[in-house]
């Protein structure tokens, strides 16, 4: 039998089920699952164009359209007709479309309808590879009837004889009756099903057009998030869903817009600063958003998922962060990307601490980046117990860096006897309340920070001794809160007052 996967037609044997279509699948995250729908009930916005290229999947913005253009035969008409580097046409056939014989501004993977010579019996279903400015012969409003939301990469690989074999309306967009979100490798599999294993974005400001680095801050915090391949949903509602696993940061406000489906934003004020937004509905803009991208494959899936529901996810382009990285393989990853590495000292074993451009966008935009480094023996190692002690362990991550890159820093202001304490720079108002505090004595290289309870609070230390008095700190147990462990405390015998510590985790 014949099902659809991620947009692909895919033959699988009868009495197939999800795992046997998607062997390597995460088992933790949602898929898609859609039923074929009843002609007669499909009373749908999205239309399916079956070409000998592959399948797109286009919403039609007025749903007049679907009935009164993609009627019996239309497919029979479309071949493609011209092609450039911004636009590929496929027809021609007639239309009632009156033309305004101006020009319109469009963007990727807008569909619009136009004419040649201005003429409605030689119309044109004309597909935009990027955004641009033409005369189509469309209408005053441009003439955009819908966008593709899915298999956009096939506007790239559309050639010379392609053409489209058949179009085919598909599931309603508000019917919940016939989508099932799963995890369950055991779903069995049905003729005709759509399946959607993932999402993919496409960052605001990166296109075929070049790289625009106005929003490259607010950017790099969605690659962040979504740099596991991970997008957890917190909370759904009838117009987005919403990943929180990154609240608070503060992002800054660098492109605001209409929200319209398949929009990604980050909030950049209130309690949920942080937050990622990917709109199934479209709202009108607010100062609260920036947006970061939009979803080019997979709408379905988060239209249908819920709250806690985790999908895989991909971004367009990867998050290009190289700390963390030994010096050679940040070499031979710049490479791959076509970046030129500058390093401010040699050695394959030196740990990058830190790059120059920051952000992916601005790196990518000037195909260079310079990096700073550390000899490993700088570089300490530590267990985190996020478990025991959340509060204390995300306020560490936060001042260190480690909540943003593989590498963090603080500085290391006093040793004595065997203990080493640190003094990473907290915000006022930051509560670090007891958590994880001892309760007998503390194992040597035990990593803790001091909480409220005294007034060194905010102070990070370790200790190469056991102790059943003092901490880590060297504060009494009950104003310790035990965060984690240094796992080659060693290296800081050779530390001097006053030099800054580079910290990574080891998850």
């Amino acid at each position: 039998m014949e099902v659809f996967l991620d947009g692909e037609r895919v033959e699988v044997p009868a009495g197939s089920r999800l795992g046997d279509l998607l062997p390597g699948r995460d088992p933790q995250c949602s898929v898609a699952v859609i039923r074929p729908v009843l002609e007669e009930a499909a009373e749908s916005q999205e239309v399916r164009f079956v070409t000998t290229a592959g399948d797109m999947v286009v919403e039609v913005a007025d749903p007049d359209v679907v009935s009164r253009l993609f009627r019996p035969g239309l497919a029979e008409r479309l071949r493609l007709h011209w092609q450039d580097r911004y636009a590929a046409a496929f027809g021609p056939f007639e239309s009632g479309v009156r033309p305004a014989r101006e020009p319109g501004r469009y963007e990727r993977g807008d569909v619009i309808l136009g004419c040649g010579g201005y003429d409605p019996t030689q119309s044109y279903l004309i597909f935009a590879r990027m955004r641009h400015t033409a005369d189509y012969g469309a209408q005053a409003d441009g003439g955009v009837i819908g966008r593709v939301v899915t298999g956009r990469g096939l506007l790239d690989r559309i050639a010379n004889g392609d053409r489209v074999i058949e179009v085919e309306r598909i599931f309603r967009r508000a019917d919940r009756s016939h989508a099932v979100i799963t995890r369950d490798a055991d779903f069995p599999l049905e003729e005709g099903m759509l399946v959607v294993s993932y999402v993919e974005a496409e960052v605001q400001g990166f296109g075929a057009d070049g790289i625009d680095t106005r929003a490259a801050r607010s950017v790099e915090h969605f690659l962040l998030s979504v740099q596991s391949g991970r997008f957890r949903i917190g909370r759904s509602s009838s117009t987005h869903v919403v990943d929180p696993h990154l609240v608070p940061t503060k992002v800054p406000a660098e492109f605001s817009g209409p929200r319209l489906e398949g929009t990604v934003t980050v909030r950049t004020a209130g309690k949920s600063s942080g937050a990622v937004y990917i709109y199934t509905q479209g709202v009108s803009a607010s100062p609260a958003h920036t947006v970061v991208g939009r979803v080019v494959h997979g709408i379905e899936l988060v239209r249908f998922a819920g709250d806690n529901d985790l999908l895989a996810i991909r971004a367009e382009p990867e998050q290009f962060d190289l700390v963390g990285f030994t010096l050679a393989e940040a070499e031979a990853a710049a490479a791959r990307r076509g970046v030129a590495l500058t390093a401010d000292a040699a050695g394959g074993d030196r740990v990058v601490v830190g790059q120059t451009p920051a952000t992916t966008l601005e790196v990518l935009a000037d195909g260079a980046v310079k990096v700073a480094t550390q000899p490993p023996d700088q570089v300490i190692s530590v267990t985190l117990e996020e478990a025991a002690a959340p509060r204390s362990v995300t306020i560490f991550r936060e001042v260190t860096g480690l909540k943003h890159h593989a590498v963090g820093k603080m500085p290391l202001v006093f040793r004595f006897e065997d203990v080493s304490l640190f003094k990473p720079k907290i915000g006022k108002g930051v509560g670090i309340i007891p958590e994880n505090v001892p309760t007998g004595e503390v194992p040597a290289f035990t990593l803790a920070m001091t909480n409220d309870s005294r007034r060194g609070a905010g102070m990070v230390g370790v200790r190469s001794l056991p102790n059943a008095e003092f901490g880590p700190t060297s504060e009494p147990l009950t104003g310790t809160n035990i965060i984690g462990k240094v796992l080659d405390a060693e290296k800081l015998d050779t530390m001097r007052e006053g030099t800054t510590v580079y910290v990574r985790e080891v998850k």
